[in-house]
């Protein structure tokens, strides 16, 4: 009976990822032709190139990813492996090459991975190469794709334009994950990560409307209110932060996912340990991101001061 209300569950889950893909469809079309609409006033012919470019930009940005990621080995890292079972032990080499093809690792692990005696050394070598390493790549992955979340849904006063960004880095955070470890988590996890995604996007769209208001005591707003431009900066900068908080979170689960260790892990030590990465990891996305801004604002104006000066000593 538990058998078959998990695959029952499991189908659900299926239903409803395949429906929130649908969904996400339906509304990026949606967009997409209001604005081949107001592009058709210029140029039908402009308009036929916006579609084409869409669409090579949809097949690039999220199709492929999804396609990258289903089509990886499905994988645990069990603490232990069947040794009569080929098929697993198939899918362990499988998974060892594409470490070593896809990964950047140190001369001796790439030994343990290509060059081990026995079934038993291959499935030590990945736990000990899995521990000492990808872990730590998979967190700079997480860490950047937070941050590219963070600064284009601070930049852009676009509700739509952040739904769709935050979906699309979140899947290609999935598929740099999947690809770092050489294999994809279980269907059913996947289609529970496409809920997640999908939820991430629509709570981005909506934090476009959040005000300072609603979140900040009087007082502190009318602080506010005598620095000119600063609450538009403050909020701009919530914002990011917290779609960024939404992004680590996501990654945080695939990981957690990626790296079971074969043990029972219930739905709340999942959301409990993702948090608690996420907390860890939040600080350091928001301080990187805010370093980021200056440099780049103290470039454009020395750039915009360049030109003038010379011309100035020209005339002088």
């Amino acid at each position: 009976m538990k058998k078959i209300k998990k695959d029952r569950s499991k189908y659900l889950y299926y239903v409803i990822a395949i429906g929130v893909l649908l969904l996400f469809l339906i509304i990026l079309i949606s967009s997409l032709l209001d604005i081949g609409e107001k592009i058709r006033k210029i140029s039908p012919y402009l308009e036929y190139g916006f579609y084409a470019l869409v669409v090579l930009l949809f097949y690039l940005v999220i199709l492929q990813p999804i396609l990258i990621i289903v089509k990886s080995p499905s994988l645990s890292i069990a603490t232990s492996l069947d040794q009569n079972d080929p098929k697993a032990v198939a899918i362990y080499k499988k998974v060892a090459k594409n470490i070593v093809r896809s990964n950047e690792l140190p001369q001796e692990e790439q030994i343990l991975l290509t060059q081990y005696k026995n079934k038993q050394e291959l499935l030590f070598n990945l736990q000990y190469v899995f521990e000492h390493t990808v872990k730590n790549q998979l967190n700079h992955i997480i860490i950047h794709d937070a941050k590219t979340v963070m600064i284009s849904t601070a930049i852009c006063q676009s509700a739509r334009f952040d739904m769709v960004t935050v979906f699309a880095v979140n899947v290609k955070m999935i598929k740099e994950l999947v690809v770092q470890c050489g294999f994809r988590p279980s269907m059913k996890n996947l289609s529970k990560l496409t809920i997640n995604v999908f939820g991430t996007a629509l709570i981005a769209e909506g934090l476009e409307n959040l005000k300072l208001e609603d979140i900040m005591p009087k007082s502190s707003l009318d602080f506010l209110n005598n620095m000119p431009y600063l609450g538009v900066v403050l909020e701009s900068v919530i914002q990011g932060a917290a779609n960024a908080l939404m992004t680590l979170r996501i990654g945080c689960v695939c990981r957690r996912y990626l790296f079971s260790d074969g043990s029972v892990i219930t739905k709340e030590d999942i959301r409990k340990q993702a948090y608690k990465e996420t907390l860890k990891l939040l600080p350091m996305v928001v301080a990187d991101t805010i370093a980021f801004f200056p440099k780049r604002i103290v470039r454009f104006f020395t750039n915009r001061r360049k030109p003038k000066e010379e011309a100035e000593e020209v005339a002088d």
